[in-house]
Protein backbone atom coordinates (compact mmCIF):
# COMPACT_ATOMS: atom_id res chain seq x y z
CA UNK A 1 0.00 0.00 0.00
CA UNK A 2 1.77 3.04 -0.78
CA UNK A 3 1.27 6.50 0.58
CA UNK A 4 1.01 9.77 -0.96
CA UNK A 5 2.24 13.12 0.81
CA UNK A 6 2.00 16.31 -0.87
CA UNK A 7 4.34 19.04 0.12
CA UNK A 8 5.22 22.36 -1.61
CA UNK A 9 5.87 20.75 -5.07
CA UNK A 10 9.39 21.18 -6.00
CA UNK A 11 8.76 17.72 -7.21
CA UNK A 12 6.71 14.63 -7.16
CA UNK A 13 9.74 11.45 -6.13
CA UNK A 14 9.15 7.97 -5.10
CA UNK A 15 11.28 6.61 -2.47
CA UNK A 16 10.46 2.55 -2.67
CA UNK A 17 11.85 0.91 0.77
CA UNK A 18 10.57 -2.48 2.10
CA UNK A 19 11.90 -1.01 5.60
CA UNK A 20 8.67 0.61 6.93
CA UNK A 21 10.70 2.28 9.75
CA UNK A 22 13.67 3.71 7.30
CA UNK A 23 11.32 4.61 4.72
CA UNK A 24 9.18 6.58 7.10
CA UNK A 25 12.39 8.25 8.40
CA UNK A 26 13.40 9.30 4.87
CA UNK A 27 10.13 10.51 4.00
CA UNK A 28 10.09 12.86 6.66
CA UNK A 29 13.23 14.56 5.89
CA UNK A 30 11.86 15.28 2.07
CA UNK A 31 8.78 16.51 3.05
CA UNK A 32 10.10 18.93 5.42
CA UNK A 33 12.58 20.13 2.29
CA UNK A 34 8.88 20.58 0.08
CA UNK A 35 9.25 17.61 -1.69
CA UNK A 36 6.30 15.49 -2.43
CA UNK A 37 6.36 11.99 -1.77
CA UNK A 38 4.86 8.44 -2.65
CA UNK A 39 5.97 6.18 0.18
CA UNK A 40 6.19 2.31 -1.23
CA UNK A 41 7.53 -1.09 0.42
CA UNK A 42 8.34 -3.04 -3.08
CA UNK A 43 9.62 -2.77 -6.43
CA UNK A 44 6.04 -3.60 -8.34
CA UNK A 45 4.20 -0.77 -6.03
CA UNK A 46 7.41 1.56 -7.05
CA UNK A 47 7.03 0.79 -10.71
CA UNK A 48 3.26 1.21 -10.39
CA UNK A 49 3.86 4.53 -9.16
CA UNK A 50 6.08 6.12 -11.89
CA UNK A 51 3.78 4.42 -14.95
CA UNK A 52 0.78 6.61 -13.12
CA UNK A 53 2.21 9.96 -12.21
CA UNK A 54 4.45 12.57 -13.51
CA UNK A 55 7.55 11.10 -10.77
CA UNK A 56 10.67 13.17 -11.05
CA UNK A 57 12.70 11.18 -8.95
CA UNK A 58 12.77 7.21 -7.50
CA UNK A 59 14.90 6.57 -4.53
CA UNK A 60 15.29 3.11 -4.70
CA UNK A 61 16.34 0.40 -2.11
CA UNK A 62 18.30 -2.32 -3.29
CA UNK A 63 17.02 -5.05 -1.37
CA UNK A 64 13.28 -5.17 -2.00
CA UNK A 65 10.91 -7.84 -1.07
CA UNK A 66 9.44 -8.76 -4.19
CA UNK A 67 12.63 -7.74 -6.12
CA UNK A 68 15.84 -5.99 -6.63
CA UNK A 69 16.23 -2.69 -6.69
CA UNK A 70 18.46 -3.27 -9.81
CA UNK A 71 15.55 -5.17 -11.37
CA UNK A 72 13.57 -2.29 -11.14
CA UNK A 73 15.91 0.04 -12.41
CA UNK A 74 16.28 -2.03 -15.68
CA UNK A 75 12.62 -1.78 -15.86
CA UNK A 76 12.33 1.95 -15.82
CA UNK A 77 14.80 2.51 -18.55
CA UNK A 78 13.30 -0.18 -20.59
CA UNK A 79 11.83 2.12 -23.97
CA UNK A 80 8.42 3.26 -23.58
CA UNK A 81 8.46 3.85 -20.07
CA UNK A 82 8.80 7.28 -17.89
CA UNK A 83 12.43 8.60 -17.60
CA UNK A 84 13.16 9.81 -13.93
CA UNK A 85 16.38 10.40 -12.21
CA UNK A 86 17.28 7.20 -10.60
CA UNK A 87 18.95 6.99 -6.80
CA UNK A 88 20.16 3.78 -5.10
CA UNK A 89 19.78 3.24 -1.45
CA UNK A 90 21.28 0.75 0.55
CA UNK A 91 23.16 -0.42 3.99
CA UNK A 92 24.15 -4.00 2.87
CA UNK A 93 24.73 -4.20 -1.20
CA UNK A 94 27.57 -1.53 -0.35
CA UNK A 95 30.94 -3.11 -1.99
CA UNK A 96 32.19 -0.58 -5.69
CA UNK A 97 31.14 -3.59 -7.35
CA UNK A 98 27.12 -2.78 -6.22
CA UNK A 99 27.72 0.87 -6.65
CA UNK A 100 29.25 0.32 -10.41
CA UNK A 101 26.85 -2.32 -10.99
CA UNK A 102 24.10 0.12 -10.28
CA UNK A 103 25.44 3.08 -12.04
CA UNK A 104 25.76 0.89 -15.32
CA UNK A 105 22.21 -0.41 -15.10
CA UNK A 106 20.96 3.12 -15.45
CA UNK A 107 20.94 4.71 -11.90
CA UNK A 108 22.06 8.34 -11.95
CA UNK A 109 23.63 7.89 -8.15
CA UNK A 110 24.18 5.46 -5.00
CA UNK A 111 23.97 6.33 -1.35
CA UNK A 112 25.21 4.17 1.33
CA UNK A 113 23.17 4.05 4.46
CA UNK A 114 23.43 5.78 6.67
CA UNK A 115 23.03 8.72 5.00
CA UNK A 116 23.19 12.40 6.80
CA UNK A 117 19.81 13.92 5.80
CA UNK A 118 21.07 17.26 4.54
CA UNK A 119 23.11 15.48 2.43
CA UNK A 120 20.24 13.22 0.86
CA UNK A 121 18.06 16.37 -0.13
CA UNK A 122 21.83 18.24 -1.71
CA UNK A 123 21.67 15.35 -4.50
CA UNK A 124 17.72 15.04 -4.47
CA UNK A 125 17.61 18.64 -5.15
CA UNK A 126 20.55 18.28 -7.57
CA UNK A 127 18.77 15.71 -9.61
CA UNK A 128 15.02 17.49 -9.44
CA UNK A 129 16.70 20.49 -10.97
CA UNK A 130 18.73 18.62 -12.97
CA UNK A 131 21.66 21.46 -12.54
CA UNK A 132 25.00 19.95 -12.49
CA UNK A 133 27.06 21.05 -9.62
CA UNK A 134 31.27 19.86 -10.64
CA UNK A 135 33.31 21.99 -10.92
CA UNK A 136 35.82 21.83 -14.00
CA UNK A 137 39.31 20.19 -12.09
CA UNK A 138 41.58 20.70 -14.95
CA UNK A 139 43.44 23.07 -12.77
CA UNK A 140 44.38 20.49 -10.20
CA UNK A 141 46.38 18.34 -12.89
CA UNK A 142 43.84 16.41 -14.62
CA UNK A 143 45.62 14.57 -17.32
CA UNK A 144 42.85 12.68 -19.82
CA UNK A 145 43.64 10.01 -22.80
CA UNK A 146 40.56 8.88 -24.14
CA UNK A 147 40.53 6.95 -26.61
CA UNK A 148 38.21 7.03 -29.84
CA UNK A 149 36.05 4.87 -28.88
CA UNK A 150 35.82 6.43 -25.46
CA UNK A 151 34.89 9.66 -26.97
CA UNK A 152 32.15 8.40 -28.97
CA UNK A 153 30.45 6.53 -26.09
CA UNK A 154 31.15 9.75 -23.90
CA UNK A 155 29.55 11.80 -26.64
CA UNK A 156 26.17 9.56 -26.92
CA UNK A 157 25.98 9.32 -23.25
CA UNK A 158 25.99 13.69 -23.54
CA UNK A 159 23.23 13.28 -26.03
CA UNK A 160 21.04 11.66 -23.74
CA UNK A 161 21.75 7.67 -25.39
CA UNK A 162 21.16 4.84 -22.51
CA UNK A 163 23.53 2.37 -23.01
CA UNK A 164 21.51 0.26 -24.76
CA UNK A 165 21.05 2.88 -27.25
CA UNK A 166 25.38 3.66 -27.22
CA UNK A 167 25.45 0.17 -27.95
CA UNK A 168 22.80 -0.05 -30.67
CA UNK A 169 24.20 3.25 -32.10
CA UNK A 170 27.69 1.56 -32.11
CA UNK A 171 27.12 -1.93 -33.12
CA UNK A 172 29.33 -3.22 -29.95
CA UNK A 173 27.91 -4.86 -27.29
CA UNK A 174 26.23 -3.99 -24.00
CA UNK A 175 28.96 -4.94 -22.05
CA UNK A 176 31.46 -3.38 -24.21
CA UNK A 177 29.32 0.10 -23.33
CA UNK A 178 29.79 -0.49 -19.92
CA UNK A 179 33.26 -1.15 -19.80
CA UNK A 180 33.82 2.14 -21.61
CA UNK A 181 31.24 3.47 -19.00
CA UNK A 182 33.63 2.12 -15.98
CA UNK A 183 36.74 3.41 -17.72
CA UNK A 184 35.45 6.90 -18.34
CA UNK A 185 34.21 7.24 -14.74
CA UNK A 186 37.34 6.38 -13.55
CA UNK A 187 39.66 8.39 -16.41
CA UNK A 188 37.57 12.56 -14.97
CA UNK A 189 37.17 11.02 -11.50
CA UNK A 190 33.06 10.33 -10.95
CA UNK A 191 30.94 8.20 -9.26
CA UNK A 192 27.48 8.33 -11.82
CA UNK A 193 26.99 9.02 -15.43
CA UNK A 194 25.00 12.02 -14.42
CA UNK A 195 28.39 13.22 -13.06
CA UNK A 196 30.16 11.87 -16.21
CA UNK A 197 28.19 14.06 -18.54
CA UNK A 198 28.77 17.01 -16.39
CA UNK A 199 32.39 17.26 -15.97
CA UNK A 200 32.46 16.01 -19.64
CA UNK A 201 30.76 19.30 -20.81
CA UNK A 202 32.54 21.25 -17.83
CA UNK A 203 35.66 20.15 -19.75
CA UNK A 204 34.66 21.10 -22.84
CA UNK A 205 34.62 17.49 -23.83
CA UNK A 206 31.73 17.52 -25.25
CA UNK A 207 29.41 20.39 -26.55
CA UNK A 208 32.13 21.70 -28.64
CA UNK A 209 32.70 22.01 -32.71
CA UNK A 210 34.68 18.86 -33.44
CA UNK A 211 38.15 21.16 -33.86
CA UNK A 212 37.54 23.03 -30.86
CA UNK A 213 36.92 19.43 -29.25
CA UNK A 214 40.25 18.27 -30.78
CA UNK A 215 42.29 21.02 -29.54
CA UNK A 216 40.68 20.72 -26.06
CA UNK A 217 42.23 17.14 -25.83
CA UNK A 218 45.53 18.54 -27.19
CA UNK A 219 45.77 21.10 -24.51
CA UNK A 220 44.89 18.52 -21.65
CA UNK A 221 47.26 15.93 -22.68
CA UNK A 222 50.22 18.25 -23.09
CA UNK A 223 49.68 19.49 -19.21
Amino acid sequence: MREVHAAAGIGALVLADGDRRAREATAVSLRRAGFTTIDVGTGAEALRAVDEGDVRLVLLEVDLPDMTGYEVCHELRQDGRADPAVVFLSGIRTEPLDRVAGLLLGADDFIVKPFDANELIARVRRFISRRPTLRPTTESGLHLSLTEREQEVLSLLAEGARPKEVAQQLSISPKTVGTHIQNLLGKLGVHSRAELVAQAYMLGLVGLPAAARERKEITLLGS
